[in-house]
């Protein structure tokens, strides 16, 4: 059997990697348009006193390759040397059985470079080299000149085995489906206006009927940059979204990952799962409605979970506090138009629309560390959707209500007694009260309570924590973001 050459892996090298020539990258990947997360990650790239490597995560299709690509370029711009620069996506055939350790000596051969020399070496696809967390260890241990940055779609293999292995020589870098705030950017829709209040207050002056049919389009294919900008896509998310990307993850990533045998248990328990996005459940109702054993239930939630595919957020009392058994919990799809690849497309009354959108504002929240401290509030009486616990008190911080409706704001004495009464006994003394189209403020029983529409308050969690997390989200000094500090927040941002 004749093996691949060396002289045959240069030459893919050097075709993969065109800016060694032109000294630029290829023109599709530069004029896409850049991710929220660009900038984070590009000064991850550049950060050369960390003797670690980056590894970049995320579900299929978020733009894990173009954004590589796009900090490629960036390098190039900083006038770094173009054969200084190396690419692979390690699923191309000619690197099949090839080490990485090898790869990286054909670089150096190729452009003559000393073992000291500072090269940047981008792996893309890693998941298909075999023990790929301990080959790149040692390349990072090897290599401290070399800065390794790797990618995959098999975030979970991914996630599992750079925890397990790689332990002080990688950082995580994880890039997720598109928020409200990028969807609204790449459709080319103006973002929605505040005022500031003499009290600093804030209420919505936009174009509410126009950011609600974004809204609804960010529901039904907002998640992935190639359904926003091709029409084509749009058209069959049941066939780019559904087979591409969940079914991928579901019939293959995951089985050979985790041996699982029954891969029609795992497709039925994640059906389930999207089609009733937002609901509270238990182990004993998933595994009934599902028809999969409550042991391998609860294996199957962290798979799903680990691959992006879904989130859970757990049960607080009326006081706010955790229970010791976490029994029930709500279960959200990682991006909403994951439900409409499946089921089809929502319109505006359609009664799947409320948790979707609440699965939406669940996504936003989703990108920021905050998410480890979300919760929801039930008891026998009443229920809050969303309470956010003080990471260091783990007393609350803030309460939300998420509505499809304006019926709130209409009649506040019926539809929120219960909420209000939460508020009063946290010591809680606003509250967000999302809408469908109307915008308010107004104090009942003490409670300071700010109506806005929902598709603004989507894209004010969004706007709020993803571009640069350490300034916009929690500090212990200031406590969390409240809509008080919104105006000065965005102050900031605009300077």
């Amino acid at each position: 059997m004749h093996q691949i050459t060396d002289p045959e892996i240069k030459k893919r090298l050097a075709f993969d990697n065109p800016w060694w020539e032109s000294g630029e990258v290829d023109a599709r990947f530069r004029n896409w348009p850049r991710r929220a997360y660009f900038e984070g990650f590009v000064q991850l790239v550049a950060e050369s006193r960390v003797e670690r490597a980056v590894v970049l995560m995320g579900p299929r299709r978020v733009g894990k390759t173009v954004m590589i690509h796009q900090a490629i370029q960036h390098l190039l711009d900083k006038k770094i040397s173009a054969t200084r620069i190396l690419y692979v996506s390690v699923d191309t055939p000619v690197y099949t059985g090839t080490a990485l350790e090898q790869i990286v000596r054909l670089f150096q051969e190729t452009h003559r470079h000393k073992r000291k020399t500072k090269l940047h070496v981008f792996f893309d696809e890693i998941q298909y080299q075999k023990d790929w967390e301990r080959h790149l260890k040692s390349l990072v241990d090897s290599y401290p000149h070399i800065r390794f940055l790797v990618s995959g779609s098999a975030a979970a293999a991914l996630k599992l085995k750079s925890l397990e292995s790689g332990a002080g020589r990688f950082t995580d870098f994880i890039l997720p489906t598109l928020t409200f705030t990028e969807f609204l950017k790449f459709q080319g829709i103006a973002e929605p206006k505040f005022i500031e209040e003499a009290d600093g207050s804030v209420l919505d002056i936009g174009d509410v009927n126009k950011l609600n049919t974004a809204f609804i389009d960010y529901l039904n294919f907002g998640g992935f940059p190639e359904s926003v900008f091709k029409k084509e896509v749009r058209e069959s998310m049941d066939r780019y979204v559904a087979d591409d990307i969940i079914d991928k993850v579901l019939l293959r990533d995951l089985p050979s990952l985790y041996g699982i045998s029954d891969t029609q248990e795992l497709n039925r328990l994640f059906t389930t799962i999207a089609y009733n996005t937002g609901q509270e459940v238990s182990v004993d109702e998933l595994s009934k409605s599902s028809q999969v054993a409550k042991n391998t239930i609860k294996k199957y939630l962290e798979y799903l979970e680990a691959a992006f595919l879904i989130r859970r957020i757990y049960r607080v009392d009326r006081n706010a506090r955790r229970f010791k058994k976490q029994s029930q919990f709500k279960v959200y799809l990682a991006n909403p138009s994951f439900r409409s690849a499946l089921f089809g497309k929502v319109q505006n009354e359609d009664p799947a629309i409320g948790k979707l959108a609440e699965t939406a504002i669940v996504s936003q929240y989703a990108h920021s560390h905050l998410f480890r401290d979300l919760h929801y509030a039930r008891w026998k009486k009443g229920e809050v959707d969303l309470v956010g616990l003080d990471p260091v008190t783990q007393k609350s911080a803030f309460a939300i209500e998420i509505k499809w409706s304006d019926r709130a704001l209409e009649k506040p004495f019926q539809e929120l007694r219960a909420t209000i009464r939460f508020c009063q006994r946290n010591k809680l003394d606003q509250l967000t009260v999302s809408t469908k189209t109307r915008s308010r403020q107004e104090t009942i029983d003490g409670i300071k309570i700010y109506f806005l529409p929902l598709s603004s308050l989507c894209w004010l969690i969004a706007r709020q924590y993803v571009d640069s997390e350490l300034s916009w989200g929690w500090h212990p000094m200031t406590g969390p973001l409240t809509m008080e500090t919104i105006p000065a927040r965005l102050k900031q941002r605009s300077r």
